[in-house]
């Protein structure tokens, strides 16, 4: 924890550095910067897109990743996108770093997530579940994204390799919600 806690202050300033390079190659809306990020413990993964956190106030976040939508438990891929959400969460033992973006009609924390290897690496976990094919681009609800171009990308990459949601016959998550409802 407290390796992770020593990377906080290089992950702002990479963070930042991101938000200055993207900056330059597109025209951005004036918006307001996420708050500064935060370590949490990651106490609930409920699919591919959604866990729970607590910090050490044991204050407790309900997380909807910002800028993607991965297929539901009960669809196709569903248990592949939270095998890999589960990975890459236990690769950093449960630590997590949050950067808040909004809160969500269901009172949910939207946020870019981002977790560490055993080596100290930075996963940007947002982007690696796009870029395996485990979730979509949800462009729709993208706006607010710091990383919401890196997330595109992502999703490029894994239509170029046609895996996961890319590899033919997978209904998107937000249809097969829709479709639900009708019911």
């Amino acid at each position: 924890m407290k390796k992770l806690l020593g990377l906080l202050p290089l992950f702002a300033i990479a963070y930042l550095a991101c938000l200055v390079f993207w900056g330059k190659n597109e025209t951005i809306q004036a918006k307001t910067l996420p708050p500064i990020t935060e370590l949490w413990q990651v106490t609930k993964i409920s699919d591919g897109d959604t866990l729970t956190v607590v910090n050490t106030d044991k204050k407790k976040l309900k997380i909807r990743f910002c800028g993607i939508d991965a297929p539901e438990k009960k669809q196709s891929l569903g248990k592949e996108s939270t095998d890999l959400l589960t990975k890459l969460i236990k690769d950093s033992e449960n630590q997590v770093v949050i950067s808040r973006i909004e809160i969500d009609r269901y009172q949910r924390t939207v946020a870019e997530v981002f977790s560490f290897k055993p080596d100290g690496s930075e996963v940007f976990i947002n982007e690696e579940l796009v870029k395996n094919g485990l979730a979509y681009h949800y462009k729709q609800y993208s706006d607010n994204c710091p990383n919401r171009n890196v997330i595109a990308l992502a999703e490029n990459i894994a239509k170029s390799k046609k895996i996961g949601v890319w590899s033919g016959g997978h209904v998107p998550p937000w249809e097969y919600r829709k479709n639900k409802r009708r019911k």
